[in-house]
């Protein structure tokens, strides 16, 4: 089993219900005080871990974006659509929906959940935490990287900073 922590600093287990980034070392830690021992496939699980904590931060982590990493406007009654069961993300192609398509498909490439813009400009965009409006963060349009945040491990300096499923799956947690 896995733990992560809650916001009173105490064990949680993982479940469907979304998961908060943390530093490594409580990582390693928590996982350590419930498990006592390592086996490979924990090892492998912290290996990726710190992997994940180690990528360089882009827009695209907290917001759908093209191939060129311009923002996407969220298309007409996506959500309506992406909850029909023929819309799970596997479809490859659906004429008079590309647009869908292709959100959907730049959505599945978000590492962190409830980011909205807050200000999309001639050459900065500015990303607010749906959840929290203290956690904000800008990114040069130029490399769509943040000058304040490296790496997703500097994130941890944030309290909230929620995973999608698909950062889970990356880093081992989910199937």
């Amino acid at each position: 089993m896995l733990f992560l922590f809650s916001e009173k600093k105490t064990p949680i287990m993982l479940t469907e219900a979304s998961h908060k980034l943390i530093p490594m070392t409580d990582f390693v830690i928590e996982y350590y005080s419930n498990e006592g021992y390592a086996d490979l496939q924990t090892l492998s699980l912290m290996k990726n871990y710190a992997n994940f904590l180690r990528k360089p931060l882009t827009l695209g982590m907290f917001v759908p974006v093209d191939p060129k990493g311009n923002v996407l406007k969220e298309p007409k009654n996506y959500l309506e659509w992406k909850s029909l069961d023929h819309n799970d993300g596997k479809r490859k192609a659906a004429s008079g929906f590309e647009e869908y398509l292709d959100y959907q498909k730049a959505e599945q490439n978000c590492l962190f959940e409830g980011f909205t813009i807050g200000y999309n400009g001639y050459s900065v965009v500015r990303i607010v935490a749906s959840y929290d409006q203290a956690v904000e963060l800008s990114f040069n349009k130029n490399d769509m990287m943040s000058a304040a945040f490296a790496d997703v491990e500097s994130l941890t300096v944030f309290e909230d900073i929620y995973l999608t499923n698909n950062a889970l799956i990356a880093i081992g947690i989910k199937k």
